[in-house]
């Protein structure tokens, strides 16, 4: 293996070296393709040929290897083609605070209640959310389009902010708590305290997410920049609190410890 790699290496380096001087204007033959051992490569120069020829032969795992890796891609994709629009969104970069609210939940019309009047283009955000083809989506201009991608963010935002309220709710952000996806609180003397989501208002547009510290009970920025960026109404100012009451063993003891100010090991006078 370790030759393997050594070859690889060296194959890469004489490539992007007269790649350089071919795009740098120097007088070696045009760049085509040949195949060796079913590796197609980049011939630049006879001996660049000849060794590759030699490497495919005696190496034959390289190819084994690329045809491994097309494989594992195409299953990759595959597999994301089949991701519901609420497991899409909830794995994006910065949304790591959601859960994924159950489709059930959703559908009941009574959990949606006053949500209508504030979310525009409402049917077709909960018809994305729920993956039900729209008829009238083939209609819709790009910036339409885009409005009702940003409406389906906010409506699921303040589905979720309800649903965490509930008991499969708050079991789903407990297997987030102790998977530290919430974060730690970044106090020394709180020793790692995991954190728990918390708006610092109830009403949209308010205020961005921040995270809330059991140990000290405080309240800090996140230290991703794209959680600083969610509406902190989609976590609501109860949760944290309601969590910590149903697990209470998750309580840990307030924090007693603090810092002190010294001067040449002498502490300062407080006025």
């Amino acid at each position: 293996m370790l030759l393997i790699s050594i070859w690889r290496r060296l194959l890469r380096l004489l490539l992007e070296v007269f790649i350089v001087r071919r795009r740098r204007g120097s007088l070696y033959p045009p760049l085509r393709l040949v195949n060796h051992s079913s590796i197609i490569v980049p011939c630049l120069y006879p001996r660049i040929n000849a060794l590759m020829f030699v490497v495919s032969n005696k190496f034959p795992i390289i190819a084994e290897e690329s045809e491994t890796d097309s494989e594992e891609s195409d299953v990759s994709g595959s597999d994301g083609d089949d991701t519901s629009w609420i497991s899409w969104f909830c794995n994006l970069r910065g949304n790591e605070f959601f859960c994924e609210v159950d489709d059930e939940y959703i559908q009941d019309d009574f959990n949606l209640c006053g949500l209508s009047s504030q979310v525009p283009y409402y049917d077709y955000a909960l018809d994305l959310i729920l993956d039900v083809e729209s008829s009238h989506g083939d209609m819709f201009t790009e910036e339409q389009n885009e409005l009702v991608e940003s409406a389906a963010e906010m409506l699921y935002g303040l589905i979720h902010v309800r649903y965490i309220l509930t008991g499969k709710g708050i079991s789903a952000m407990l297997e987030k708590f102790k998977n530290y996806d919430f974060g730690r609180c970044p106090r020394v003397y709180c020793c790692g305290q995991p954190c728990l989501p918390v708006g610092q208002s109830d009403i949209p547009r308010s205020s961005t997410v921040k995270i809330y510290c059991p140990k000290c009970e405080d309240i800090y920025y996140p230290r991703s920049k794209y959680q600083g960026n969610i509406d902190g109404a989609y976590f609501g100012t109860t949760f944290p609190h309601l969590f910590l009451m149903t697990y209470g063993h998750l309580k840990p003891q307030k924090a007693t410890q603090s810092y002190v100010p010294r001067v040449f090991g002498f502490k300062l006078h407080k006025p």
